[in-house]
């Protein structure tokens, strides 16, 4: 039987587990400006986190071609919402019609449901992995928007709250959406089937459907609610080949 698993980083080996304060360690050390120590940033990060940046390229190139904004579903401290809106800046600069759209709770998660227990995820609880990071977001994105081609036009929107609650009312004030890349990394049952109710309908041929957590021990709700669609509309699931975690699906 699979027992519990750390909520971040439970799979990691010890050495993975060092890995970030013995980098910590030597970029502090640096007499190099801070500045310059982020020019340089491979040097510090870990190598997983450039294989998700990567991951998130080649999805991002996916839909280039396909019209509609990039809707995410937990953005958490924001690695993936920038990721989405620098791309668009450098690959698309002219591309006024495709938004950024982030929603979280920044609290953690609301709620548990009971498609979320499984053996390994027994201790998840309401709470777990809040990220207040909404307001430096937001001074974040202002900084965006003042150095990118036509920074007037805003590109990125944080909707903030239970997402079973503020994905219904975004639709409700935004008739005019349409989605060409939808990434749920929301972990839970819940909130993924309410973004998949509600988002896949404006999606068209060619759009990108992407999960984080599909077939992960930790998180089954996200699995589960994936599931359901996938009874309704059969999806082929792909990875990518350097990438462990990321599914996702072309709509056709």
């Amino acid at each position: 039987m699979t027992g519990p698993i750390a909520i971040s980083g439970g799979q990691r080996t010890p050495a993975e587990a060092e890995e970030a304060s013995r980098n910590r360690a030597l970029f502090e050390a640096n007499p190099a400006s801070w500045e310059t120590k982020l020019e340089n940033f491979p040097k510090y990060v870990r190598r997983q986190n450039l294989t998700r940046f990567l991951a998130l390229y080649e999805l991002f190139k996916r839909v280039l071609p396909i019209k509609g904004s990039v809707v995410e579903g937990g953005v958490n401290q924001g690695f993936g919402l920038m990721t989405w809106a620098k791309l668009s800046a450098i690959l698309e600069p002219v591309n006024l019609g495709r938004r950024i759209y982030g929603f979280d709770t920044f609290e953690g998660f609301p709620v548990i449901a009971p498609q979320d227990h499984a053996p390994a995820s027994r201790h998840v609880r309401a709470g777990d992995l809040a990220a207040d990071a909404h307001d430096e977001l937001t001074r974040l994105i202002e900084i965006y928007d003042g150095t990118r081609f036509l920074g007037h036009v805003p590109k990125v929107k944080l909707v903030r709250g239970n997402a079973c609650e503020t994905i219904p009312a975004f639709i409700a004030e935004n008739p005019h959406l349409v989605v060409s890349l939808l990434f749920l990394d929301f972990d839970l049952y819940e909130p993924t089937k309410i973004a998949l109710e509600h988002f896949l309908p404006r999606m068209p041929r060619g759009a990108v459907l992407a999960f984080d957590e599909l077939d992960n021990p930790l998180w089954p709700g996200e699995t589960l609610a994936m599931l359901e669609e996938h009874a309704r509309r059969r999806l082929r699931i792909e990875r990518f080949e350097f990438d462990p975690n990321i599914g996702f699906a072309v709509l056709d």
